[in-house]
């Protein structure tokens, strides 16, 4: 794609990195066939190519964002499906995190979608509030029909309707956990803001398992979310404070006896925390820590791929349908190992059809976009219950969560299935 950015404007380093992925666009429009909004909805606009156009006339002639534009990029998912797809190398997650910024930069939004990004910005990443407003909302669902009529209010009644029936106890805080046989390694696990109110057991099977197979696990005071929650919302400063305080925490305990990987659990978090190096860049205190940290980031499923299984203490029996999240197929690039796992531990394992499509989870969207994600969260389910599995497996909590509230199968973290077949408790989500 040709340009015509000033050498002024190239002087903005993120200008000149959303200039080189604007270059390499070749407008073939193989991202159009797996784009999730573009298969719904059928606007050019609203796939990964219209939206390069949109973003490449705002950037080129320096003008501020406007509702048009708005509207677009508020649709896109970040799935990132389509950088699978393109065959030119086309980072759109860097052109679009860009794209974002520059629109909170200088797009003032109508007053109730102010309110509910502020609202989202204020909770989700800290535990307690997020508990204490999960506690709010169950009071508060009585309301959900109101808020579903009201235009503004529909992010409202998401809320509500994702909002779990009970909060699970608090999870275990920042603690060592030693391993249960001689130690082959240690590890840093990422305690996460929503992960821990809405599944604390994802942490603690995960945690049992590394630990009874010799590695010893910390969880570090001090973590805080990863900041990809408010990062794709546009709020680069608050993403950034947060991947500062992990990295400052995380390299404490690097310097102190030395960390083979840092353990994720979430797969949204870790395509963020494996961006810290470029997220950081231009920063001379943190950039070649940040770059350190995301090359020890590693999803669960990924480090455990790299060490000895021993075989499963008993084999379950079960047909699991495993979806594979965007954060972990499309923006990690983890495809083989979660399966191969599961196969080893002695499920069977099948793939839904369209697997390469977003449950329209991610992160805020399906609050703030309910009507596309509820479209794509419906065809979703119908692709994993048409498998005819047991259950489904995720590694995502965002998944779990969207796909969850919609589908008669149990939704169970991969690691917990793991963690049970190799001599944890049962998950709870299969009964007895």
């Amino acid at each position: 794609m040709q340009t015509h950015f000033s050498a002024e404007q190239l002087a903005d380093s993120g200008v000149a990195e959303a200039e080189r992925i604007l270059r390499k666009c070749v407008h073939c429009g193989f991202c159009t066939a797996t784009c999730p909004t573009y298969v719904t909805l059928g606007n050019e606009l609203d796939s990964p190519r219209g939206r390069i156009y949109l973003i490449k006339d705002m950037l080129e002639n320096g003008r501020p964002a406007d509702r048009e534009i708005v509207t677009h990029i508020d649709r896109c998912l970040s799935c990132l499906a389509c950088m699978t797809t393109c065959p030119s190398g086309v980072h759109y997650m860097h052109l679009v995190d860009h794209a974002r910024a520059h629109i909170e930069k200088t797009y003032r939004r109508p007053l109730m979608n102010r309110l509910t990004r502020g609202l989202l910005a204020l909770v989700l990443p800290y535990p307690r509030r997020f508990r204490a407003a999960l506690h709010l909302a169950r009071l508060a669902r009585p309301l959900a029909p109101v808020f579903r009529a009201m235009p503004g209010l529909k992010p409202m009644a998401a809320m509500l309707a994702l909002a779990p029936r009970r909060v699970a106890p608090a999870g275990g805080g920042p603690a060592t956990h030693p391993p249960t046989t001689e130690r082959r390694g240690r590890v840093a696990i990422l305690t996460g803001c929503a992960q821990p109110v809405l599944e604390p057991e994802t942490n603690a099977a995960a945690v049992r398992l590394l630990n009874r197979l010799g590695i010893e696990v910390v969880a570090p005071p001090g973590e805080v979310c990863c900041g990809s929650l408010v990062h794709h919302m546009g709020r680069e400063d608050q993403a950034l404070a947060a991947a500062r305080q992990n990295i400052d925490i995380w390299m404490r305990e690097i310097d102190r006896d030395g960390l083979d990987a840092i353990i994720i659990t979430a797969s949204g978090c870790g395509t963020t925390i494996k961006d810290y190096g470029y997220m950081l860049r231009d920063d001379p205190a943190y950039a070649e820590k940040a770059a350190n940290v995301s090359a020890l980031a590693k999803d669960v499923t990924e480090y455990l791929a790299t060490l000895d299984l021993p075989p499963p203490a008993h084999a379950p029996g079960l047909t699991v349908a495993y979806h594979s999240a965007c954060s972990m197929q499309h923006g990690q690039k983890i495809t083989r190992q979660p399966k191969d796992l599961l196969k080893a531990a002695g499920f069977t394992v099948v793939d839904p059809a369209e697997g390469h499509l977003c449950c329209g989870s991610a992160g805020t969207y399906n609050i703030m976009q309910p009507d596309i994600a509820d479209t794509l969260r419906d065809r979703k389910v119908r692709n994993v219950e048409a498998t005819g599995a047991d259950l489904v497996a995720a590694g995502n909590i965002g998944c779990i969560t969207q796909i969850g509230t919609a589908s008669a199968l149990p939704v169970v973290h991969t690691i917990k299935l793991l963690d049970w077949a190799h001599g944890g408790p049962k998950p709870h989500e299969l009964g007895n």
